[in-house]
């Protein structure tokens, strides 16, 4: 059987460095690897124009696109991309003091419908007790004025209140004024160095984000690896493969993380914050499978029918592809 030649676009994550040089092979796959640090830009590409064969796609999309029958892709577990979001919750300090005071408030968010907005409205409901019902979301671009590809990406449950700071104001420029009282994300905005009146609504986000996983087990995935519909269709045995070698390029740059010779990164307490992965995580944070993730899928999918962006629950095998964890025969 000839080789296929596929393209395979993520973030330029060391996780993934692996296959982007070439370390780690796709089997039965001549690789076009790009690597683009917005992720925005990639979802947009790849739903407007499915300009990829295997990429990156956010969280909500594989699952508000797969249960309305209009996903053009299949999700395989394997996430590229996690991030804890206590530490993204930005506030205007004369307007937010708690969690609670956010109810009813103006929310700049850059998408409603984003993933690690996703996580944090479920997480304040969760964990707090907020009620969201009756917030103005205001949606825009955080640092930039505008959201790049966000047409692509936005869609909003029905009867939501959402404003749009349009293409002339930036979000971190309202919180730092006051038009908006707290912003929320996965964007740091600028104003939270160069404005006094801008905090992070948890300062000690490290201590509150490790009980939360120590709590829930839940590191919350951000990110899922797709393969376009008409390319795994005629090729399904790619699914298995595309997750052998994500699992081979991640070994890969936990041991190059791991080498004590030098610093891999530069991160100057890099063995900290390695012996926290092995003291909290069991070695690897970044676990890959339906499995090992039920209960981060199973939230977030609660997290999306709360937010109205799904009509009900899906389990993770109505989003996931099956995988046996072991090539299947090219």
């Amino acid at each position: 059987m000839s080789r296929l030649s596929l393209s395979f676009c993520t973030g330029p994550y060391d996780r993934m460095a692996a296959i982007h040089d070439g370390a780690v092979a796709i089997d039965g796959i001549d690789l076009i690897p790009m690597a683009v640090q917005q992720p925005m830009e990639v979802f947009a590409r790849m739903l407007q124009n499915q300009e990829f064969d295997i990429s990156e796609m956010s969280l909500t999309h594989c699952y508000a696109l797969r249960q309305n029958g209009k996903a053009r892709f299949f999700t395989v577990p394997v996430f590229p991309s996690r991030m804890f979001r206590h530490s993204y919750i930005f506030i205007n300090r004369h307007k937010i003091k708690t969690p609670q005071d956010l109810a009813g408030k103006r929310i700049g968010v850059q998408g409603f419908q984003m993933t690690a907005a996703v996580w944090i409205r479920g997480l304040l409901r969760r964990e707090y007790g907020v009620s969201l019902q009756d917030v103005e979301w205001v949606e825009g671009g955080v640092n930039e004025k505008g959201v790049a590809g966000g047409e692509a990406t936005s869609f909003h449950p029905k009867g939501l209140k959402v404003a749009h700071a349009g293409n002339t104001r930036s979000l971190s420029d309202m919180l730092a004024t006051g038009e908006i009282d707290a912003l929320i994300g996965a964007i740091k905005p600028a104003s939270l160095r160069t404005s006094p009146d801008v905090a992070r609504l948890f300062p000690n986000y490290h201590e509150i984000e490790r009980s939360y996983f120590k709590d829930t087990g839940i590191f919350p995935i951000m990110h899922a690896m797709v393969i376009k519909d008409s390319v795994y269709k005629a090729h399904p045995w790619l699914a298995n493969n595309v997750y052998k070698a994500c699992e081979q390029a991640k070994t890969i740059a936990l041991n190059r993380a791991r080498f004590t010779g030098a610093l891999q990164f530069m991160l100057p307490w890099l063995d900290e914050h390695l012996e926290e992965i092995h003291d909290l995580f069991g070695g690897d944070a970044w676990l890959y499978g339906v499995a090992r993730n039920r209960k981060a899928l199973t939230a977030f999918s609660d997290y999306l029918v709360e937010d109205g962006l799904l009509a009900k629950p899906m389990t993770p095998e109505e989003v996931f592809l099956p995988i046996d964890g072991l090539a299947a025969k090219v």
